[in-house]
C-alpha cells in the first residue's frame, strides 16, 4: 500500500472536485473537469518520464545526481539513485578485488589459465605465456588444446582427473621440465597451473648421480681390501713380504676411504651451516709461508715451491675453512703438476678485494670443463685423479666455504701450460692491521687441519 496511496488519493481528490463542479454547475462540466484534471496528471507524469530517461542516459556516462521532486517521483528518482550509488560501489569493489586477484596472479611463479566448460582461455598471466606461449589478449576464446598439439596433454586435459599431474617439456624452452595440473573452478571452468620444476628435476639428478658417485667410489677401495683380506686368508704361511706388501695396500685403500669420508662430513657441514663463519683475524701472509711449507712437504722435492707475499693485509673469517680451501687449491697443484713443475702461491691486493692464487705449470685444463670443476665428484681425468689420491671434492668444499665468506673462486687454465686458481675476497674481509700488531700476533698462528 506504500506505492498506491498517493496515486489514489490523487485521483480520488480528480473525483470528488469533478462531482463538486458537476453538481454546481453540469454534469458536462464535471466530466470536462475530470479529463482536464487527468490530462494535466498524465503530461506530469510523462515529464517526469522524461527526466528519468535523460539522468538514466547522462549518469551512464558522468555520474550525475538525480532530479529533485516531491511526492512520489521525488521518493522514486531517491530510491534510483541510492540503488545507483549502491552498484556503483559493488562495481567498484568488484573491480578491485578482480584487479587484485589479477595483479595477484599475475605475480605467482606459476602459469595459470582459466579455462571455461569447453576448454577456451578465458584469461592466463604472465608466466603461462614464458612457460607455454600463451598470451592473454591474443589467445583469448582459442582452444587450449589447438595451442598445446601435445599428444599426451590433449589425452590429460580429456581425462579430467584432477588429481593427475602431468610433466612436459616448455614449447617455448626444451630445457624447461613443466608439471601440468587440472583445478576445478565455478560453473565448469578450471584452472590449468603450469609449474616449473626443472631446478627440482636437477637437484634430484644431482643427489642420484651423488649416490652412484659416492658407491662407486667406496666400491673399488672396499672391493680391494676385502679382495686382500680373502687372499691372506686363503694362504697357509704368507711371508713376510707378501704381509708387508698386501698391508700397505689395504692401508693406502683404508686411508683413501677415510678421506673420502673426510670431505664428505666437510661438505655437509658447510652446506647445512646456519651460522655464518666466525669473525677471527687471519694472519694471511703467515698462512701463506706456513702453506709453502706443506706444500714443499707433499711435493717431496719434485717442484718448485714460489711464495709470494705482495700485501700484508689479513682477513677476517674462520682460520680452519680458510685454512682448508687454501690448503686444497695447494695440494691439488702438487698433485696434478708434473714433476719439475714450478708451483707458486700469491697473496695479493686488487681493486676492490685481495686475492691468494695458486699458479701451477701442469697440463692444464680445457675450457669446457672449467664450468664444472666446483661440481661433486667432477674430473677431468678420473684414472689420473683416482692415481694421485683426489676424491672429487675438495673444489666442491673450496667454493662453498668462499660463498660463505662473500668471495668467489676464479679459474683461468691453458693446455700444455698450466693453471692458476684465484680466491677472491672483497674489501669488507680486509684487514690493515698495524706493523707492530702483526709481528706480535705472527707467530700465534695455529692451523687446524
Amino acid at each position: 500500500m506504500g506505492f498506491w496511496w498517493r496515486p489514489l488519493l490523487a485521483l480520488a481528490g480528480f473525483s470528488l472536485t469533478a462531482l463538486f463542479i458537476g453538481v454546481v454547475k453540469s454534469v458536462n462540466a464535471g466530466w470536462i473537469a475530470l479529463a482536464l484534471f487527468l490530462a494535466l496528471y498524465l503530461l506530469r507524469q510523462l515529464r517526469q518520464e522524461s527526466r528519468l530517461a535523460s539522468w538514466l542516459e547522462k549518469t551512464v556516462i558522468i555520474p550525475t545526481p538525480a532530479p529533485r521532486d516531491v511526492g512520489l517521483w521525488g521518493d522514486i528518482f531517491y530510491r534510483l539513485e541510492k540503488l545507483y550509488n549502491k552498484q556503483t560501489r559493488n562495481q567498484s569493489e568488484l573491480a578491485t578485488a578482480l584487479e587484485q586477484f589479477q595483479n595477484a596472479a599475475g605475480a605467482v611463479p606459476d602459469g595459470i589459465v582459466i579455462l571455461n566448460d569447453q576448454d577456451q582461455i578465458e584469461w592466463c598471466n604472465a608466466a603461462s605465456r614464458a612457460f607455454l606461449g600463451i598470451d592473454s589478449k591474443r589467445d583469448k576464446g582459442q582452444f587450449i588444446q589447438y595451442l598445446l598439439r601435445q599428444a599426451n596433454f590433449v589425452e590429460f586435459l580429456d581425462a579430467r582427473d584432477y588429481s593427475r599431474r602431468m610433466t612436459c617439456r616448455s614449447p617455448l624452452n626444451r630445457e624447461t621440465q613443466l608439471t601440468l595440473q587440472l583445478v576445478p573452478f565455478e560453473g565448469g571452468k578450471k584452472l590449468l597451473v603450469a609449474r616449473d620444476v626443472t631446478e627440482l628435476e636437477r637437484v634430484d639428478a644431482m643427489r642420484r648421480d651423488f649416490v652412484a658417485n659416492v658407491s662407486h667410489e667406496l666400491r673399488t677401495p672396499l672391493t680391494v681390501v676385502g679382495g686382500f683380506v680373502e687372499t691372506l686368508a686363503d694362504m697357509e704361511k704368507p711371508s713376510d713380504a707378501d704381509l708387508k706388501r698386501y698391508f700397505a695396500l689395504m692401508l693406502g685403500h683404508s686411508r683413501r676411504m677415510q678421506r673420502l669420508l673426510d670431505d664428505l662430513l666437510t661438505l655437509s657441514k658447510l652446506e647445512c651451516a646456519d651460522q655464518p663463519p666466525g669473525e677471527e683475524q687471519i694472519p694471511v701472509p703467515s698462512l701463506v709461508q706456513e702453506l709453502g711449507r706443506e706444500a714443499e712437504q707433499l711435493s717431496h722435492g719434485r717442484h718448485r715451491i714460489d711464495v709470494e707475499v705482495a700485501s700484508q693485509a689479513w682477513l677476517r673469517g674462520s682460520l680452519q675453512e680458510i685454512h682448508s680451501a687454501f690448503s686444497n687449491l695447494v695440494s691439488n697443484a702438487v698433485r696434478y703438476t708434473p714433476e719439475g713443475g714450478r708451483i707458486t702461491l700469491r697473496w695479493a691486493e686488487r681493486d676492490k678485494g685481495a686475492a691468494f692464487s695458486v699458479t701451477d705449470t701442469g697440463e692444464g685444463i680445457a675450457a669446457e670443463h672449467i664450468p664444472r670443476l666446483t661440481e661433486r665428484f667432477y674430473r677431468v681425468d678420473r684414472s689420473r685423479s683416482r692415481e694421485t689420491g683426489g676424491t672429487g671434492l675438495g673444489l666442491a668444499i673450496v667454493k662453498h666455504i668462499l660463498n660463505r665468506h662473500g668471495a668467489r673462486l676464479e679459474i683461468q687454465s691453458v693446455l700444455s701450460k698450466g693453471s692458476t686458481f684465484s680466491t677472491l675476497f672483497n674489501s669488507e674481509r680486509l684487514i690493515h692491521p698495524q706493523s707492530d700488531v702483526q709481528d706480535e700476533e705472527q707467530p700465534r698462528l695455529r692451523l687446524v687441519k
